[in-house]
């Protein structure tokens, strides 16, 4: 998969790019509804004998748009993006910065600029995808912008239950720990890789050692507590229990979320490397103990649950 970073104005010249079947959204997360869009650009490409793209944005229009919106977490921060889109079989991805100046664009300028002199051929959205200023243009609209120069399909709303499949739903079930029902409506369970770096080391001296991960700033972690995990290591698959949170038994003031993950059956030094995490059932809230043997039990317990999990 080839990655452009374009910013407005481009300057790619349209006679030099393939035509190409494009599906755009801002996608956080490549969810099973965003997976319908992409799905259907990348069937047509190869039906049409094209190549196949996604446009995205970065970073989040509500940083640019909002006052009140420095920084955004997201569900799949562009290196994960990248990662499942590649999976996906996408040909090439365009990265639009979205600042100022693009939020200003009517919606023909938009449409002009970045479907039309990007050579697309055929376009995907979903239904309720809307471009240009204020979000005048939307998928009802683009017949008229698109004028003759390409094609369109609008994916109707992919739901569970009844009820839409969205990023605003996946962050609702991360913010109350409910990772299981997140995984089904993402298509695949969660992941969160990180560098092992050192840490107060407290596992070992209970009995428990944990592997600290650094890991990337953009990321939404889920709710802080106890999660039945398994590990990626080395080509290797390990389960494990990891813990979100400030560890208020020994560090009471803490405001800064760590993660770290206890590893089952494994005792060896993980320092700088790489580990990916897999997020699979959420199973208690951090509690601060009266005491380190408090403690122990408590960790004891949540593993015992956490392999009769995998067990079953």
């Amino acid at each position: 998969m080839r990655t452009i970073e374009l910013t407005y104005p481009h300057t790619l010249n349209v006679e030099e790019l393939p035509e190409t079947a494009c599906a755009i959204g801002f996608f956080d997360g490549i969810h099973k509804g965003h997976q319908e869009v992409i799905g259907a650009a990348v069937n047509k490409a190869i039906n049409e004998n094209m190549e196949s793209a996604v446009i995205t944005f970065h970073p989040h229009p509500s940083v640019v748009l909002k006052k009140d919106t420095r920084h955004v977490k997201y569900i799949t921060p562009m290196r994960e993006k990248k990662e499942i889109l590649q999976k996906l079989n996408v040909d090439r991805l365009y990265i639009i910065k979205f600042n100022k100046e693009l939020s200003l664009l009517s919606p023909q300028e938009f449409i002009n600029h970045f479907i039309i002199g990007l050579n697309m051929k055929h376009l995907v959205a979903g239904f309720d995808y809307s471009y240009g200023h204020k979000g005048k243009g939307n998928m009802s609209t683009i017949e008229d912008h698109a004028n003759g120069l390409f094609t369109h399909t609008a994916i109707d709303k992919v739901t569970l239950d009844k009820e839409k499949i969205s990023s605003t739903k996946i962050r609702e079930l991360f913010k109350t720990g409910k990772i299981e029902e997140a995984n089904v409506l993402l298509g695949r369970t969660f992941t969160l890789d990180g560098i092992v770096i050192k840490g107060a080391q407290r596992g070992r001296e209970l009995g428990y050692p944990t592997a600290n991960l650094q890991v990337n700033p953009d990321v939404l972690l889920p709710k802080s507590g106890i999660y039945a995990v398994k590990v990626h290591y080395k080509n290797e698959i390990y389960e494990g229990m990891a813990n979100i949170g400030t560890n208020p038994t020994f560090t009471a003031d803490r405001k800064d979320l760590s993660v770290e993950v206890n590893i089952f059956d494994y005792n060896n030094d993980l320092y700088g490397e790489e580990l990916i995490i897999e997020w699979h059932k959420y199973i208690r809230e951090e509690a601060k103990f009266d005491s380190a043997e408090a403690l122990i039990k408590k960790i004891a317990d949540d593993e015992r649950k956490i392999r009769d999990y995998f067990l079953n």
